[in-house]
């Protein structure tokens, strides 16, 4: 049996705890995880923290979420780092030294004798210190110059930086109307591809108007995942009421027309528009 930490509050604590998970007469579970094997967990937990983050919710009990979220994030760090100690490729301590020397270096103002005017200059330096340490690393490792450098991010979220980094290379649309052109454009394939009924046209084009819409809240300034992101949780508070309505009314939702349905939507609309 393996000891519990005396002091759960501290980082070291957490780190025994997951070593003790990996190592001998631990977890099944943990001990069979690799990196690859815990990805969709990364991804999920992340999610679930920016959900605690833009949640409605009283600040006391959205507080206790963040908390709990950000504690789940923090698991995920450390349990990869574990599996990185156990090769032998970095540690806990590397982690934390890299992202320290990172934000030193990319905060002049902060930790060196640069001045600022206001936190648009504070962007404006950062990137052109991140683009200074790309150009340096593609110089070592031989990679083309123009090599967008897309993260994996959710495809939709992707979409949306590799628009900025094509902006960055002047290779965009001028405005907002200009993308809203491209995007009525690609409506208009995406309803021919749909006439002819072949799946992987489809496929294209509706990815192609996925990728325009994406553009389009860039020029808005708007991130299109966190958009996307409201309008679910709107539409999920929208579904819920509809259905509490309708049960109110004492109607079977299985036996309602699409047109019955229809009408209770839009009672649902209302009532959470009228408590806004």
């Amino acid at each position: 049996m393996s000891k519990i930490p005396s002091n759960l509050r501290h980082i070291e604590s957490l780190v025994e705890i997951v070593r003790s998970l990996r190592g001998p007469g631990g977890c099944p579970w943990d001990q069979e995880q690799t990196h690859e094997t815990l990805t969709q967990y990364a991804i999920e937990e992340t999610h679930e923290l920016v959900e605690a983050l833009e949640s409605p919710d009283p600040q006391a009990i959205k507080d206790q979420k963040i908390k709990e979220e950000l504690g789940d994030v923090l698991f995920q760090v450390v349990l990869h780092t574990q599996l990185a100690a156990e090769r032998g490729a970095f540690t806990l301590e590397d982690v934390i030294a890299g992202i320290s020397e990172k934000l030193v270096r990319r905060h002049p103002h902060v930790f060196a004798n640069v001045a600022v005017a206001d936190s648009a200059e504070v962007i404006r330096n950062w990137e052109e210190i991140k683009k200074a340490e790309k150009a340096e690393a593609a110089k070592s490792s031989g990679s083309a110059a123009f090599n967008l450098n897309v993260p994996p991010l959710p495809a939709l979220q992707r979409a949306y930086k590799i628009g900025k980094r094509t902006e960055k290379l002047q290779f965009d649309w001028d405005d907002v109307p200009a993308v809203m052109l491209k995007v009525e454009e690609e409506f208009d394939e995406l309803r021919e591809a749909l006439d002819e009924g072949v799946n992987a046209e489809i496929e294209h084009e509706l990815g192609d108007v996925l990728f325009s819409l994406a553009q389009l809240g860039r020029h808005l300034d708007m991130e299109p995942e966190q958009v996307l992101r409201k309008a679910n949780t709107r539409f999920e508070s929208r579904f819920a009421k509809m259905i509490e309505v309708a049960s109110g009314d004492g109607k079977d939702w299985h036996a309602l027309t699409l047109e019955e349905k229809e009408q209770f939507w839009q009672k649902a609309k209302a009532i959470l528009k009228n408590k806004k």
